[in-house]
């Protein structure tokens, strides 16, 4: 048994016949100290209500709950994990709340309503990973639901989350959006070696706070804005960001640039956030 009086996760899975799935972008981590170190570093976990997202086998579920976190939201694809997540549940009565489908068309602002304060603590699987973080951030209203996102990502992801400017092989879109509305910044590394089946790069933890009052923008034209600057990001912006339209209509990329007071000459990996803001308030009041 393990500390928290459940079988060790190794067991868990051979009894549930549970082999990651590829097509899940499933990597089990069965380090309980490594789970519980990730658990950890999302901060005092007492009284918090945790969503996480691709439990598997509940690893890192158990370490929330040992860590002390008031309830845990497990959102959850594989209708064969769901057996041993029960009993998970079993064991912390009222604090495990298993929600099976896909996280991708899940509304997760309801599925913690009530839930206060709300934080996102998940090993995400590698191939939905960037999808919901962009749509974490481009939420509304804000600030969001969630106090703080602890998220674990390859580490090229990670990278690209906290990149700036002087970054610019890794400065892109996503940089920008989690610029804009939090601080982002990676905690640590975890190796290949630490996962089942173990993966071909090294994983990374991302911590991201919200901003109590990030630069004032629509997130849509911002959105809208990053999308086609980086979309080409060897052009000049003033290439780039032709065939940008809003609501419907065609934007002249000299009419916007000029609005937002920068050199069209300049390329997406050269604008930093406040820069892009500037071009989707642009955009907006277009």
């Amino acid at each position: 048994m393990s500390e928290d009086g459940l079988p060790p996760l190794r067991e868990v899975v051979a009894a549930h016949g549970l082999a990651p799935k590829k097509s899940l972008g499933q990597n089990f981590l069965f380090d309980l100290n490594l789970t519980r170190k990730i658990a950890r570093a999302a901060g005092p976990l007492a009284g918090a209500h945790v969503l996480e997202i691709g439990p598997g086998p509940g690893g890192l579920t158990r370490a929330l709950l040992t860590e002390g976190a008031a309830s845990v939201t497990a959102v959850e694809r594989d209708e064969r994990c769901l057996a041993a997540l029960a009993e998970i549940a079993a064991r912390y009565p009222d604090r495990l709340h298993v929600a099976p489908g896909d996280a991708l068309t899940l509304d997760h602002r309801a599925l913690m309503a009530g839930m206060a304060p709300a934080r996102i603590v998940a090993n995400l699987p590698y191939n939905v990973g960037t999808a919901l973080l962009t749509g974490w951030l481009e939420s509304d209203p804000w600030p969001p639901w969630f106090d703080r996102l602890v998220l674990m990502f390859q580490r090229e992801v990670a990278e690209r989350i906290v990149a700036t400017p002087q970054e610019r092989a890794d400065y892109g879109r996503l940089a920008v959006l989690a610029g804009w509305r939090t601080q982002a910044r990676i905690l640590f590394d975890v190796p290949p070696a630490a996962f089942t089946p173990p993966p071909k790069v090294t994983s990374s933890v991302v911590e991201l706070i919200p901003r109590a009052h990030p630069l004032p923008c629509e997130g849509a034209a911002l959105s809208a804005v990053t999308r086609a600057a980086f979309g080409q990001r060897r052009k000049m912006l003033r290439q780039s960001l032709k065939g940008l339209a809003w609501k419907g209509a065609p934007v002249a990329p000299e009419t916007l640039l000029a609005r937002a007071d920068i050199d069209g000459t300049r390329r997406a990996e050269e604008i930093d956030v406040a820069g892009f803001v500037a071009l989707a308030n642009a955009l907006a009041s277009s």
